[in-house]
Order: C-alpha cells, then sequence, then structure tokens
C-alpha cells in the first residue's frame, strides 16, 4: 500500500509534537505538590471519594508528583469554585472535589461567578441513586403522604442535594418538606435523626447511606421513600422514582436539571484556562485510576461505590445542561430559593 507522502510529513510532525508535550507535562508534574479541594467537611461522602482518589491518582499523573487533600466546606462549594474559577491557580496543581451541585450552580444559585462549561471537568467516581428517607418512627410511610403531611429533614446549605431535591419537589408537587438548615454535614445531621431532632434527610447518596450507616438499614431503623436518579436502582425495589411523579413535561424537564446530578455524583475538576495539555494528561490518569486494581481494592474496603464518567462526557452533559429552557430554570430556582 502506498502512503501519501503528505500523510508522512505530517505523522512526522505529529508525534515529535505529541512526545514533546507528554515530556513538558512529566516534567511540570516531577516533584510537585498538588492539591484536592473538598467542597465539604471532613469525613462525608465527598470527603471519603476524594481522599481515596488522591491517594492511588498520583500514580498515574506524569512525573508522579504528591497530593494532599484540602476542605473548604463553604456553600456547597460555590466559594471554593469561584476561588478557583477566577483566582486558580489556573496551572494544573490544584483539582477541585465539589458537591455535584456545582455544575448547574450558575443557572441556579445566586452568588456563583463562574461558568461551569468552562471549568475542565475530570470526570465523576460514580452514577449514584439518591434517596429520601425517615427514621423508622415518621409519621410517614409513602412520599404522596408528604403532599398533607409536614416532615422535617435535615440540610446543611443551599446548593447541596439534602436542600435542594426536597424544595424543588415542594414547588412542583406541593409536599410539605420542611428543611431545618445548618448542619455541618451528613455526620451531623445523622445525629440529629438519632435524637428526634429530624425525621430524615430527603437528599442523599445511597452509598453515603450505606457507608456510615448501614446498622440502620440492616436493623429497619430507617425507610427508604423516594429514589432521585434517572432509572431505578436494583437496590431499592418498590421505592418510588421520583420521574414517575411528574405529572407534565415542564415538570419532568425541570427535576431533570436539577436530579441529572445523580449521573454525576462525585465529579472533579479543573479550574478554566489549565495548558490543555496538562487537562488532557489529568483526565487520563483520573481514567487510568478508575481501573486501577489497588484504587478498586481501597474503594471496596471503605464501601464507596464505583460508575465513573469520564471528563468528555461530564463535560457534554454539563454543556447541554446549560441549553435548559430559560423558563424552566426560573421555576427551578424560585424553587430554591424558597427559606
Amino acid at each position: 500500500m502506498k502512503i501519501h507522502p503528505r500523510l508522512l510529513i505530517a505523522a512526522f510532525l505529529f508525534f515529535p509534537a505529541l512526545a514533546s508535550a507528554q515530556d513538558d507535562v512529566t516534567a511540570f508534574y516531577k516533584g510537585k505538590q498538588l492539591r484536592l479541594m473538598v467542597g465539604s467537611a471532613v469525613g462525608g461522602g465527598y470527603d471519603l471519594y476524594a481522599r481515596a482518589l488522591a491517594r492511588h491518582m498520583v500514580n498515574h499523573i506524569p512525573g508522579h508528583p504528591t497530593m494532599i487533600v484540602q476542605n473548604l466546606p463553604a456553600a456547597g462549594g460555590v466559594v471554593m469554585t469561584n476561588q478557583l474559577a477566577n483566582q486558580g491557580p489556573k496551572d494544573g496543581t490544584v483539582l477541585a472535589a465539589p458537591l455535584n451541585g456545582i455544575p448547574t450552580a450558575p443557572l441556579l444559585i445566586a452568588g456563583t461567578q463562574f461558568d461551569a462549561t468552562k471549568l475542565n471537568w475530570l470526570g465523576s467516581l460514580q452514577s449514584e441513586a439518591y434517596v429520601a428517607f425517615l427514621w423508622h418512627t415518621a409519621p410517614i410511610s409513602h412520599i404522596t403522604e408528604v403532599a398533607t403531611k409536614e416532615v422535617l429533614v435535615g440540610s446543611t446549605t443551599v446548593g447541596t442535594t439534602m436542600n435542594d431535591f426536597p424544595l424543588l419537589l415542594n414547588e412542583l408537587l406541593g409536599y410539605k418538606f420542611k428543611l431545618v438548615r445548618g448542619y455541618k454535614g451528613t455526620p451531623q445531621i445523622n445525629i440529629a435523626i438519632e435524637r428526634g431532632e429530624i425525621h430524615g434527610n430527603a437528599g442523599v447518596g445511597l452509598a453515603s447511606v450505606k457507608t456510615l450507616s448501614q446498622p440502620w438499614i440492616d436493623e429497619k431503623k430507617i425507610k427508604f421513600i423516594l429514589q432521585y436518579n434517572m432509572r431505578p436502582s436494583p437496590e431499592l425495589p418498590g421505592v418510588p422514582l421520583v420521574m414517575d411523579l411528574a405529572k407534565t413535561e415542564d415538570q419532568k424537564t425541570a427535576m431533570r436539571l436539577l436530579f441529572a446530578r445523580t449521573e454525576y455524583a462525585r465529579p472533579y475538576f479543573l479550574p478554566p484556562d489549565v495548558p490543555p495539555e496538562r487537562v488532557h494528561a489529568l483526565r487520563r490518569a483520573f481514567d487510568a485510576t478508575m481501573k486501577d486494581p489497588a484504587f478498586i481494592a481501597d474503594a471496596r474496603k471503605l464501601q464507596l461505590e464505583l460508575s465513573p464518567m469520564t471528563g468528555e462526557a461530564m463535560q457534554a452533559l454539563v454543556a447541554e445542561l446549560a441549553k435548559t429552557p430559560p423558563e424552566i430554570v426560573s421555576r427551578v430556582r424560585k424553587a430554591l430559593a424558597t427559606q
């Protein structure tokens, strides 16, 4: 087979350039200490996942840097993301593990100072079933009863699933979830549930419930009344699916805007303007970590479930959600502004 001379010239130019970019990335990261910023408190689900990732991802980054984890639990990760998007550093030395409301936060939350489509998404560790659960003594046995009976549920702050998910149901379906905000994290909410201060949590990852509260499940101390994911979870037979509660197409679109975060339950990003070759290298390191037997074993030991999404797939989904019709966005914003 005869190869066209122009193809030979292109290959001659391309492969040395690629090798040079890889060498530059290796040289940049060699000896560096990276930071993984976490937008939630120590000890919660986001923190546990981030620390596991940090331990193993460095083994797949060219130059083999080290990585430390720092927590900045303020405003559902908005403060952290504002800071990184505008002040950086934008050289690829700081990664971020925000709460999963951040990809749609510019549409839905006042005070955001970033464009989520311009963040460099590295991927997500998990597509997760999210649930509403109540303590076994709560006066509710089925989700539809919340239309007539008030239920007290715990929350950390705006922008979190435990805050936003029940508020949207209140707006769209007339439910009566009453939020008690100000808890530092999921562990503190769990303590309040056991003390009887609140009835439950109306927007939390099933994996977090299993990791932090498996004895509650085993001893039937809690009851799951709703799952928020786009598709039914095999672990939640008989538990109503949120999309089945929608009565109109507009309600479904509004739900998708908010509940799509269950598809990227544990997202990670780099700030805007990081050099493309470093974004590419860290995306590939993220992907390689997802296949690393040591990381998988560590996650299993910690009872952290994995169902990863690539950075490219997540970038595309964030761009798609950003195109939600303005009138739907306005209604969701109205719901989330409820005090």
